[in-house]
């Protein structure tokens, strides 16, 4: 009986992976997301992908050589299938997902104060600092325990109405050139 297995690849090589097996005839699934630029798509679990086989059929070993392939999951040495369900679930959630290069619209700008409307942090106010590589996430500054960075989802934030004081601790001036060598500073002179 054909079931899904778990295959786990060298990185960068998902794309090698499944066209070496679907040119022999087997069915692969390799989850993508779109990506904004001139690269298309990119895997969605990177060096992860699916195959639908019949080790009864086919032999463990023929697999287990392809070029580019780690290992096939498994436990106690026998590969580990996964039930049609969860395939069917990640295919529809990603049908669900906006491209990678989409973004959450926000008219929040670095330095303003929000407010955190969900979760364990609701009605805190923070510091908005900027986007940051997931596009539906942002950096603020939350100032609890003398400051902490955290990414949130900018769905997750509103416009504080009451402005707070954003002081973003700054660093301390240097005192030395390295190697124990100090800096003399010049005394500022007003000439009347």
């Amino acid at each position: 009986m054909k079931q899904w297995y778990t295959l786990y690849t060298k990185p960068q090589t998902e794309y090698q992976v499944a066209a070496f097996l679907q040119h022999r005839g087997l069915e692969v699934f390799l989850p993508e997301i779109e990506v904004d630029g001139k690269q298309g798509t990119k895997p969605f679990f990177p060096r992860y992908l699916f195959l639908k086989i019949d080790f009864d059929l086919t032999d463990l070993a023929e697999i287990q050589w392809t070029p580019g392939l780690v290992c096939i999951l498994a436990f106690d040495d026998h590969p580990q299938p996964i039930r049609d369900e969860v395939i069917i679930l990640i295919r529809n959630k990603l049908a669900d997902l906006p491209a990678e290069g989409d973004r959450i619209s926000h008219d929040f700008e670095p330095g303003d104060t929000v407010r955190i409307t969900t979760g364990p942090f609701a009605d805190m106010l923070a510091i908005f600092e900027g986007p940051t590589t997931p596009s539906q996430r942002v950096q603020i500054l939350l100032k609890v325990l003398g400051g902490s960075h955290m990414q949130i989802k900018a769905d997750y934030l509103e416009r504080a109405e009451a402005k707070v004081k954003a002081s973003i601790p700054s660093k301390r001036p240097r005192r030395t050139r390295g190697r124990g060598r100090t800096i003399k500073r010049q005394k500022n002179l007003q000439v009347a």
